[in-house]
Order: C-alpha cells, then structure tokens, then sequence
C-alpha cells in the first residue's frame, strides 16, 4: 500500500518549486508582491515537504526498533494534517484569523494524535539511546511553534507575555523541531546505510540532553524578551551537540565511502546552514557596525529552511520514497551534483543580499532561481520513484480486475 504522507510529500516539493519560481519572479517586478506569501514559501517546505515525510516514515521506524511491522496509516490523522493545511494556505495569503486558527487548531491536534501514536508503538521497548524520545521531544517543540505561530497573526502573544513572538516561532520549528527529528532520523538511517549505529548508546543519550536543553534556552530567551543569560547557554549547548552529531555522521559517512555521492555531501554540507547564523549571532548581539542585524533576522531563515531543511531532505527524502512506497530494502541517499550545487549557491546568494542592499532584488531573484533549479533536479529524481510506486499499483490493480 502507498504511503499517503509520503506522496503528499512529493507533492508539496512540487509546490515549493513554483514558490520559489514566484519569488524570484517577483523580485524582478515581473509579478506584484502578495502579503504572506514569503511566510507561505517556507512553510511550503516546513509543514509540507518535512512535515508530511517525517508523519510518513516516523511510525514505520519506531515500529522496527520494536521488530513490528509497519503500521497502517492512521487516516484520522492524514486528514487532520491535510485539512489544515489548505486551510492554512488559504488564510495566510489573505491574513483571515479565522482560517489561520482553523488551519493551526487541526495541524496542532494531527501533530498531538501522531505523538500519542509514537508512544503507543514505543511501549514495551526500552528506548535507551533510540530515535523515539528525539521525535517526540521535536514534535513537543513544533506544537509550541504551531501555537506561538498561530498567534503571530491573530494577536495571542500579548497575552502570552511572548516577548519576540518571530524568533520564538522560528526556534521552536528549527532548533528544536527539525533539529531533533532530524538527529532522530540520522540515528535510525545510518544502520540501514552503513551496518553500524551512528554512536554509541551514551553518545547518542548526551547529544539528546544537551540539544534538547539547548533548543529550551533557545526558545526561552526570545520568549522572556531576548534574555540573553537563557539564550546564549542554549546556543552553546545546542550548537555543541550539532557539532557533536556532524561529527559522527561525517565518520560514519567515511568509513563507508559514501562521500562519492552527492547525498552524503547534501546531509554534511546542509548543516553549515545552521552553523553559520551562530557565527553571526554575537556580532549582530555587540551591535558591530556594518553588520544589518535587523536585516539579517529578516532574511537568513530563508537560507536557513533552503541552505540546511530543504537540502537535507534531498538526500532523505528518495530514501524514503524508494524504502516505502517502492519497498527498496536496499534504497541509498538521493539528490544529485546539480541538486547540490544549486542549492548550496541559492542559499549564498541569499545570504550576499543581506549586505548589497541596492542590488538586493536582482540578487534574490538569482537565489531564488537557482534554487528553482534545485528543488526541479530534485524533484524529478522524487518523482520518478513516485511514477513507478503508482504504475506498480495500477498493474496490481489490472492483475486483480
């Protein structure tokens, strides 16, 4: 049976290709700019592409580390996910509160079921130093991104007493959300990939700990109004274990020559994207001249979601696609050279316009073309898995009418 997740998944990469071709069409006035939509690119990526694959494949491995079988697809909580998130691309274009509540309130509830699932799979299985308690934790966070992200539209973070509301959002989505459920998938990956774990069980439980703790102070700090002396020791603790993490993948990676494909290169390269807002981070907090802090802040989660989540999944998401929907016990890393480099540039170029502030429309026009041509390299490689999961299905069906 196909993967629905999975396929909507592919769906929404195809999405994100004509956001990013209207971005850069916009940037050289050849289409009007629509309010919202800049947050609707990124969320094309955030809570379409990752979001569907992590609700595809989360369950199937939580499922294995307890030897069971794949789950069914729980379709309560597909139409839960789905449901709000038309309804969300129809509220933030046009900023009605009403939809936006609506869209939040269902993508909220499918994200809690799917936590409840998770759990419910986990019993009876000692979690040591497993992915379970790295998903879980990511998905705590992304309820707090989805409520904090609600109410940047409809005024609930006064209330709230939220002092950054932006900045709190975006840490609870990509500190401690995709950090986390990604630290979670390169743990179960790299044994299908290699034949070895990607550390040690102690390795593994510290590495939880300090970004779990790290991605708190992260999404503390902004909470309590930019409170440096809670976001400066969870930057530290979340970078270390980051740093710590790339490391092991980098040798694991290694010492099984699969650095001579482009996918081993999209997961390394992809997490300097990360890295890099951290070395910026306490010139904009000195206030040194020459460096546009608030310019920055504006603009680098853009390269941030492109440069690290977007590239990532380039090499995860084939993967997927080919281990669940084409049951490819031996599927490999995906993305491709152009895939990389495109990418890699787009997320530069992004990056350059922060500081060319005349030249900065045709700068994110290139970006965004760039990474128009990306996400297609990668896309056609997704799609082809899709197209041959679907033919396999109507031949089966054939076989039995």
């Amino acid at each position: 049976m196909l993967n629905p997740f999975l396929l909507m998944a592919a769906f929404y990469l195809i999405v994100a290709i004509i956001a990013a071709a209207d971005a850069a069409l916009t940037s050289f006035t050849l289409l009007p700019w629509f309010a919202g939509l800049p947050w609707l690119r990124v969320h094309f990526i955030t809570l379409g592409v990752f979001t569907e694959a992590a609700f595809g494949v989360l369950p199937a491995y939580v499922a294995a580390r307890r030897g069971a079988a794949t789950p069914a697809t729980r379709w309560d909580i597909w139409l839960m996910l789905n449901a709000g998130l038309v309804v969300l691309l129809a509220g933030v274009p046009s900023i009605n509160a009403g939809l936006i509540i609506a869209g939040g309130t269902l993508v909220f509830i499918a994200v809690t079921l799917l936590i409840l699932q998770l759990r419910s799979l986990g019993l009876g299985h000692s979690e040591g130093a497993g992915s379970l308690k790295f998903y879980v934790a990511g998905l705590i966070y992304l309820l707090v991104g989805i409520l904090v992200g609600t109410g940047l539209w409809v005024g609930w973070s006064e209330p709230l007493r939220i002092g950054v509301p932006k900045e709190v959002h975006i840490h609870a989505n990509s500190w401690g959300f995709a950090s986390l459920v990604f630290a979670g998938l390169l743990i179960d990956l790299l044994p299908a990939l290699t034949g070895a774990a990607l550390a040690s069980r102690r390795t593994l439980t510290l590495i939880f700990w300090t970004m779990t703790l790290g991605a708190l102070g992260l999404v503390l700090g902004p909470w309590l109004g930019g409170n440096l002396y809670v976001t400066v020791p969870g930057l530290v603790l979340h970078i270390g274990a980051t740093v710590w993490l790339l490391v092991a993948l980098v040798q694991a990676l290694q010492r099984h020559g699969l650095f001579a494909s482009a996918g081993a290169w999209h997961l390394v390269v992809s997490y300097t994207w990360i890295l890099l807002p951290v070395l910026v981070a306490p010139l904009i907090i000195l206030g040194v001249s020459g460096i546009p802090g608030a310019d920055i802040e504006a603009t680098a989660p853009q390269a941030l979601i492109y440069g690290w989540m977007l590239q990532f999944f380039y090499a995860v998401t084939p993967y997927f696609m080919a281990r669940w929907l084409l049951r490819d016990a031996h599927a490999r890393l995906g993305g491709n050279w152009l895939s990389f480099i495109t990418v890699n540039l787009g997320a530069i170029f992004i990056w350059v316009s922060i500081f060319l502030v005349d030249l900065r429309s045709p700068i994110h026009a290139v970006a965004y073309g760039l990474l128009v041509i990306s996400l297609a390299a990668a896309a056609w490689e997704t799609g082809a898995i899709v197209r041959d999961a679907l033919r396999r299905v109507e031949l089966r069906a054939g076989q039995a009418a």
